[in-house]
């Protein structure tokens, strides 16, 4: 019986310290936030060891593992339809609000869901009941796309299968089918998603036929560039859940097919150095240190080195294209965007990202909503139902369709 106890004891004391982290006491839920990211960095570990001996890629297991506890099958309701199909081969899941005798037409959001451009799905639930919520209250069609993933494909292919699914959508046929008002369509996502809602954006300006299709854009804590890891944010929550720095940084690679030999230089902007010239003229449009507001800069330095690796953009130059980082887009393209909505959160290494593209589109003359939660994580919105309800995540995702009604 002693021996049950002391072993008992042991495990209770090692399973505290696999799941406790030190975090920021204005976190929101902070214990039940230590016990999300301990599981997600188990299901990390388990992946990376069915990877090192050799059954399958790390990332296919991971997303193995997250869908396994969540893909959901499109269900429809009384207030909700939802229904899976492909728009010009790219699969989308559709969700339609029940139309109002007096609006025949409805609006839309094409919607784009985060995960690394490698993890989760349209059908998982997380991201089904966020566009479910959506499409009801917002009396909307919401089209979520299933886009491909690493290591499926890789850059820019997760760019071409939002691109070609939305084009579909906005063909006048298609648009009347569902009864969706063309002047009242815009496009969201989050995370990786967001980088690509972005990227959507900015590649529709270019085209003189597409440059007015989009009513407004509405990004949720975007990944934006991948030139400095040493933003304010990058230094603030360098270990933060449930994105640490070193994991956005292999993010990255993954979605550029790179070398995890990379990571440390990135994470010291090796790659950005000031001998590093194809890097030069970049670095000027996203200069945090006018780009960001005292409040945000504090007393922390920028970290440039003088010298650094050269190979690292050479080998990987989708680092330094505007498609993979829009935040480093010339101000022309920025000039033809839509009105846009941009959610940050203090406890997320991508804070910074979100706020300075949000000042580049004040400078260009865009109408932007920079949504700032003090109590936010990176991920919180999606976290509204139990286990993993967050109040943040509700509180976020509230003002963010509350943004949608009054706006599109």
């Amino acid at each position: 019986m002693r021996a049950s106890c002391v072993l008992l004891t042991a495990l209770v004391a090692l399973a505290a310290y696999y799941v406790y982290i030190p975090l920021p006491s204005s976190v929101s839920d902070p214990w039940k936030l230590m016990l999300l990211d301990a599981t997600f960095r188990g299901a990390q570990q388990v992946s990376n060891l069915i990877h090192h001996v050799g059954l399958s890629h790390h990332l296919l297991a991971l997303n193995f593992i997250i869908l396994s506890f969540g893909k959901k099958s499109a269900w429809s309701s009384a207030r909700v339809k939802v229904t899976d199909t492909d728009f010009d081969g790219v699969e989308v899941r559709v969700f339609e609000g029940s139309p109002k005798p007096d609006q025949p037409l409805r609006r839309s959001v094409v919607y784009i869901h985060g995960g690394g451009w490698a993890l989760a799905s349209a059908k998982i639930r997380y991201y089904d009941e966020l566009c479910t919520s959506m499409a009801e209250e917002l009396n909307a069609v919401i089209v979520s796309i299933e886009y491909r993933l690493v290591p499926q494909v890789y850059f820019p292919e997760q760019i071409h299968d939002v691109v070609r699914a939305t084009k579909y959508f906005l063909r006048p046929e298609v648009l009347q089918k569902y009864k969706v008002d063309p002047g009242r369509i815009g496009i969201s996502g989050d995370s990786a998603g967001g980088n690509l809602a972005a990227a959507l954006g900015q590649q529709f300006t270019q085209d003189a036929n597409l440059r007015n299709k989009l009513k407004l854009q509405a990004l949720i804590y975007p990944v934006l560039q991948a030139l400095d890891f040493n933003t304010p944010s990058y230094q603030q929550n360098v270990n933060t859940p449930i994105l640490p720095r070193h994991v956005m940084a292999k993010y990255w690679v993954d979605y550029f097919k790179g070398n995890y030999d990379f990571v440390p230089e990135m994470l010291v902007n090796n790659h950005t150095a000031l001998d590093v010239e194809e890097a030069a003229a970049l670095r000027a449009r996203l200069n945090w240190m006018s780009l960001l507001p005292a409040s945000i800069t504090k007393n922390y330095e920028p970290v440039m080195q003088t010298t650094g690796n050269t190979k690292i953009v050479q080998e990987l130059p989708q680092l330094l294209d505007a498609r993979s980082s829009p935040l480093i887009a010339e101000q022309e393209v920025l000039l033809h965007l839509p009105k846009t909505y941009i959610l940050t959160c203090e406890h997320d290494v991508l804070r910074d990202d979100g706020i300075m593209y949000a000042k580049r589109l004040e400078n260009a003359g865009v109408e932007v909503t920079l949504d700032h939660f003090e109590d936010g994580f990176h991920g919180c919105m999606i976290f509204t139902s139990w286990p993993t309800n967050f109040s943040v995540g509700i509180r976020t995702r509230n003002s963010y369709m509350k943004w949608l009604d009054h706006n599109l």
